[in-house]
């Protein structure tokens, strides 16, 4: 028999069998299309019990495993699954810094939901969702609490770049002691959160929410700093006792095509970061002159990652006349998530699969884009299908804004930080011991995208906690040693 405890479990699990795998409740796309606003509610208590209860407890967690965190999701579900929820949040929060912000924007298609055992025949626990509902009811009930040591420690730790990785940095190191301060070149704290993602994936306000809570637990933020300018990489290894760099890559990959050269061509990140200034009640004169709003303009963008899928949705809340996204491949292999791509279906963006562009046209300005038909060949090293272009197949698409979203690329780091011994990899990120974050320099860590290049948030997280680990045990065994020392004097 299982007893009454088993009886319960029973009760609230397992219910996969019987109940239909659902998300919160989506705004239409026809209301979405003009506003920024979030597109899922969030969930109400017994749904979201419901759905947390579908959770098969299996044996092997492939969710966990799948996870870049390896958070402990079965567990959080159960709890969830009894009402439990502020223990749920206490395990939700032991091992992902900023669950709330992972629950709206990570991939969950690619990685825990994607791999849930029950995916094929049920569908997957809606797992993103219940994540995001239980951090939203603890702060609602007040359970999460700045970070407070249990004791200071007199020493310090810089960290360069207040995006996902500097933070998670700064607030493990903070729980530890540890005086972190964070420098940033932007006049907000959260990088990419920011100013690269839009709204209507991740609110601003849960960013500012994040940082506050830091603030508040003893993080010095630096804003406006920027590293090579306002002081030398030398100069804060002086000032404090190790540093952490984490400032992302965002140097975009440029289009090498006839035509590249003319106005109304722009990046993706200058697109975004525009828009989301604009959001956030900031002057933007190049989106107030036209150049950086897609109101009324034929935009094309060529790309088919996730900041291609933000691009173009942006483009349909700024009222754009049509907007279509180049991509040579097809759906099936396309890097960005299918769940975004199926939103932006919805909104009305015309993809234009298995297509690549030739030549931007146009005078002083881009008028259309001329591209060509593609056939997927052999798989390549990394086991995707090979584009080969289709001879005589060249159409042309108009176009007044062309947005271009290739991905991104390191910045000059030993240049721009005066710091020529810093070490790079053959792709331009930073060379680390991968046991310890630490980089070439001594007392100098690295984490998130400049280690490892463009990637997923919850990788910089993880990248973050990881290094803020290292930076302890480098701390902890110099003062061992220095103690020591001191000893045979």
């Amino acid at each position: 028999m299982l007893g009454k405890a088993g009886d319960s479990l029973a009760h609230n699990l397992l219910k996969f069998v019987s109940v239909d795998r659902e998300t919160p409740e989506k705004r239409t796309a026809d209301v979405r299309r003009d506003d920024f606003d979030e597109i899922f509610r969030n969930f109400q208590p017994d749904f979201a019990a419901e759905q947390a209860g579908r959770c098969s407890q299996c044996g092997v967690p492939f969710c966990q495993v799948h996870c870049p965190l390896h958070n402990n999701i079965p567990d959080w579900l159960m709890l969830t699954a009894e009402g439990r929820l502020e223990e749920a949040y206490e395990i939700a929060s032991a091992t992902n810094t900023f669950p709330e912000i992972c629950g709206r924007i990570c991939p969950q298609d690619r990685l825990c939901e994607g791999n849930c055992v029950i995916e094929k025949g049920f569908g997957g626990v809606t797992i993103g969702a219940v994540e995001n509902y239980i951090v939203e009811t603890a702060f609602a009930e007040g359970w999460v609490k700045p970070p407070r040591p249990a004791r200071e420690l007199e020493q310090s730790v810089g960290i360069i770049g207040g995006g996902p990785a500097g933070l998670a940095a700064a607030d493990r190191l903070r729980r530890k002691g540890y005086q972190a301060h964070v420098y940033d070149r932007y006049d907000r704290i959260g990088g990419l959160l920011v100013y690269g993602i839009p709204n209507f994936k991740l609110e601003k306000r849960d960013v500012e929410r994040r940082a506050r809570l830091l603030a508040d637990g003893g993080v010095v933020f630096h804003t406006e700093f920027e590293v090579g300018r306002d002081a030398g990489l030398a100069e804060l290894r002086a000032r404090h006792d190790a540093v952490i760099i984490a400032t992302g890559v965002y140097v975009a990959r440029e289009i090498a095509l006839p035509g590249s050269g003319l106005d109304n061509i722009v990046a993706a990140m200058t697109y975004l970061t525009a828009s989301n200034r604009k959001g956030l009640g900031d002057a933007v004169p190049a989106f107030d002159s036209g150049a950086l709003d897609a109101r009324e303009k034929h935009v094309v963008v060529i790309g088919g990652g996730d900041t291609g899928m933000d691009c173009v949705r942006t483009a349909v809340r700024q009222g754009a006349a049509s907007v279509s996204c180049l991509y040579r491949r097809d759906r099936d292999n396309m890097p960005g998530s299918q769940r975004e791509v199926s939103h932006a279906i919805e909104e009305g963006v015309d993809f234009v699969w298995l297509s690549a562009p030739e030549a931007f046209l146009g005078d002083r300005a881009v008028e259309g884009v001329r591209a060509q038909r593609m056939r997927l060949g052999a798989p390549d090293a990394s086991g995707r299908q090979t584009p080969k272009p289709v001879p005589d197949s060249s159409f042309t698409l108009p176009c007044d804004l062309a947005v271009t979203a290739l991905g991104f690329d390191a910045e000059d780091l030993p240049a721009a930080f005066d710091a020529p011994d810093l070490g790079l990899t053959r792709w331009g990120t930073l060379k680390i011991s991968y046991k310890t974050m630490m980089t070439s320099l001594d007392g100098v860590f690295a984490a998130g995208d400049i280690i490892r290049g463009a990637s997923l948030v919850v990788w910089a997280i993880k990248d973050g906690r990881d290094a803020a680990d290292g930076v302890d045990a480098y701390i902890r065994a110099k003062a061992a040693g220095d103690a020591v020392a001191a000893a045979a004097e």
